[in-house]
């Protein structure tokens, strides 16, 4: 069992949860990730590693309630536990001094590039971050992106706070205003790492995407990650998470991301009908 020490709420259906992990806190890297599963009947879910605390023997994790599993942990609060956490898995971000890099995250992914930021910032690199959410109130870390950052641009989509926009169109004018830009690492939903990519192809800027697809045991055995990248078959678990966002079969990822759609929605409904037994979280509901 693992226990959670800290719940802390970010933002609407967004929680930080500190988790008891000392063996995987003391060898996490940036960029990489976990496998869960809160009890025996419960699904195995990927999360990224947003932070660890060595001499507290604490992961941190970001969670935003999406499906069944994302809903119940969000549930628990310090004291609980969950039963399994595997990790740290996937290959970790290469950093080194690349010169300037320009980290793109968008709503939760603010959260899987922060440790990113950290380490590029770390190595000496001068990190322009940008982060954007649909409003202010859905904004996470904003602090803990800022002091990642040599520079912080914000995006909101309805204009409440920072630039009203996408994290795209900040982009785009610190290419065109002829700053060099060495890398560019964007993390969020499928659609803005595309148009990320997308923006920097014509300049030949390297850019790295971090994919969260369907996953089950993590270990590259169940084939259920899969992904095609340059044209070849990759197993995000084992090949990634981060892949050259050139590269990418967005459309593919797209269809294989809504695989599931129909089960989770009826798994979410389930859920909700027998909330009042509670036999929903022990898997015995009939």
């Amino acid at each position: 069992m693992y226990e959670i020490t800290e719940k802390r709420d970010l933002a609407h259906r967004v929680s930080l949860f500190k988790i008891k992990a000392p063996r995987i806190a003391k060898k996490r890297k940036a960029g990489q990730f976990i496998v869960l599963r809160l009890d025996e009947h419960g699904e195995r879910i990927p999360l990224t590693i947003v932070d660890s605390d060595n001499e507290a023997g604490t992961i941190t994790i970001v969670v935003q309630e999406v499906g069944r599993t994302s809903s119940l942990l969000c549930q628990k609060g310090k004291g609980d536990t969950i039963l399994d956490v595997v990790g740290p898995l996937g290959k970790p971000t290469h950093i080194e001094n690349f010169g300037t890099a320009v980290c793109v995250g968008g709503g939760i992914g603010t959260a899987v590039v922060l440790p990113i930021s950290v380490a590029l910032k770390g190595a000496g690199n001068e990190v322009l971050s940008i982060v954007g959410a649909r409003n202010k109130d859905l904004l996470i870390l904003e602090d803990e992106i800022t002091e990642a950052s040599t520079k912080l641009h914000v995006t909101t989509d309805d204009g409440s706070y920072g630039h009203h926009g996408f994290v795209t169109s900040v982009l785009e004018d610190l290419i065109k205003d002829g700053r060099k830009i060495d890398i560019v690492i964007a993390i969020g939903p499928v659609p803005m790492m595309k148009a990320v990519a997308e923006v920097t192809r014509p300049y030949g800027i390297k850019t790295l995407v971090s994919l969260n697809p369907i996953m089950v045991d993590g270990t590259g055995m169940c084939g259920a990650c899969r992904v095609t990248v340059g044209g070849k078959n990759q197993f995000v678990c084992v090949d990634g998470p981060e892949f050259d966002g050139h590269e990418v079969d967005f459309k593919e990822l797209v269809l294989r991301n809504r695989s599931y759609l129909k089960e989770e929605r009826i798994a979410i409904e389930e859920a909700t009908y027998h909330e009042g037994t509670k036999c929903y979280e022990r898997g015995d509901c009939s």
